[in-house]
């Protein structure tokens, strides 16, 4: 039963995110970028520039563009992704259908470029951390990457490149350079939503001294680790690997424990996107 309930609050979880997502990226497109003819990128941008042209509501065309995207990620990519997805662009379609009549909160362009990217990315962040996409771009863009040698950002990249160019013909030069701002600014923000302020990194130790520097991490940054038996390739000597995951803003606290008893330690650190399993909490420090 407890399991059961578990799996009902995390779906809840994931769709509530999904929602809330949905509804800052339309904020971000009626109340920032459409009023001021800045165009996002991918199926968004190409239903803001249809819409420019029909007069047709803009929250129908990106509902309509993307089905067939769905439909292909259905096929290739799976059903969970596909229904989160569906729901996020469902919301997203009546969300700026809903705002459509509301007036820009600023006139001023660089303003709305800014701050509707970061609302942007705040949203398109949340949606892509539960789960879920805004944009049938992307869908298109992985399975693209899997039949070539591109990667998903390349492609996405080239569709967007080719979705600003044509948003300077029609809206000007300079609304697409605003464009390209936006897009930078809710690049970035994306990133950090995802994985988020206090972003975990991954270390791992390879040291003569392994039993003190695992004492010290636990006793000064209060984090666990893992032990991990190695061997020198040149030298052939046993040596003891550790292996820890802590936060962003304790590497320079690390650097110095490791220095401090051993220099000649081996250090390498990563990004880690996502801790499955166990809890990235610091123990009590005595």
């Amino acid at each position: 039963m407890t399991r059961k309930r578990n799996k009902l609050v995390n779906i809840f979880k994931k769709y509530a995110f999904l929602l809330i997502g949905s509804i800052l990226a339309a904020i971000a497109l009626e109340i920032f970028l459409v009023p001021n003819d800045i165009v996002d990128g991918g199926i968004t941008g190409i239903s803001i520039m249809a819409s420019h042209l029909t007069k047709l509501p803009l929250g129908a065309y990106i509902f309509t563009l993307n089905i067939p995207f769905l439909v292909l990620g259905y096929y290739q990519i799976g059903k969970t992704f596909v229904l989160s997805t569906l729901f996020s662009i469902t919301t997203l379609s009546i969300g700026v259908s809903i705002l459509q009549p509301v007036p820009g909160l600023t006139n001023d362009i660089l303003l709305a470029a800014v701050f509707g990217g970061i609302i942007l990315g705040i949203g398109v962040g949340l949606v892509v951390r539960y789960g879920g996409s805004l944009d049938g771009t992307e869908i298109v863009a992985i399975v693209v990457s899997k039949q070539t040698g591109f990667s998903v950002g390349e492609v996405v990249m080239f569709f967007n490149i080719f979705i600003l160019s044509s948003a300077g013909l029609l809206f000007g030069w300079d609304r697409a350079m605003y464009s390209l701002i936006a897009y930078f600014v809710a690049f970035k923000v994306i990133d950090l939503t995802i994985q988020g302020l206090d972003e975990s990194k991954a270390v791992m130790i390879v040291s003569e001294k392994p039993d003190e520097i695992s004492s010290a991490l636990l006793a000064r940054l209060g984090r666990g680790v893992t032990f991990l038996e190695g061997k020198g390739g040149y030298s052939g000597q046993a040596k003891g690997v550790v292996y820890s995951v802590i936060t962003r803003l304790e590497i320079a606290k690390l650097k110095s424990i490791i220095d401090e008893i051993d220099e000649d330690a081996f250090v390498t650190i990563h990004d880690v996107h996502d801790v499955i399993g166990g809890k990235l909490k610091k123990k009590a420090i005595h």
